[in-house]
């Protein structure tokens, strides 16, 4: 299957904790970070899922938000340290590419926002991502 989502980080589930309905989902990416997914009990079940399960993360380059330092006082339980190794500036939209620990992120960010952050090559930054907008696919 192809499709248009532009990060698709390999990993390995370490826990997954499930509720009524929704089951957050730790993610060991083989850059070594930790990433948490929340989905619906039913897709742990249809993906059957496990903690050794091997799986990509989704994340459409829309749902990552760039900040310059790390975050506190947040919901979003997804915060990793990289930094800028190129930006394409539009008219209206920047495409900002971050990298980390051997694995390559991208964001989509206003054109105001990467200049009000003085976003360039070699910038350090910290992708955040909310964890009900990480999805998940099995191979």
């Amino acid at each position: 299957m192809t499709l248009s989502i532009r990060n698709q980080l390999p990993g390995t589930v370490t826990t997954i904790t499930t509720g009524e309905v929704m089951a957050t989902i730790g993610i060991r990416l083989t850059s070594g970070q930790i990433l948490t997914a929340a989905i619906t009990k039913e897709s742990v079940t249809a993906l059957a899922l496990a903690p050794g399960s091997a799986v990509r993360a989704l994340i459409k380059s829309t749902e990552v938000a760039v900040a310059t330092t790390p975050m506190t006082g947040l919901s979003i339980r997804n915060q990793l340290p990289g930094t800028v190794t190129t930006i394409a500036m539009g008219a209206a939209m920047a495409s900002v590419k971050i990298a980390f620990e051997g694995t390559e992120l991208t964001a989509a960010i206003t054109k105001d926002a990467a200049a009000d952050l003085s976003l360039a090559p070699g910038t350090a930054v910290v992708a955040l991502i909310k964890s009900t907008e990480v999805s998940l696919a099995t191979a």
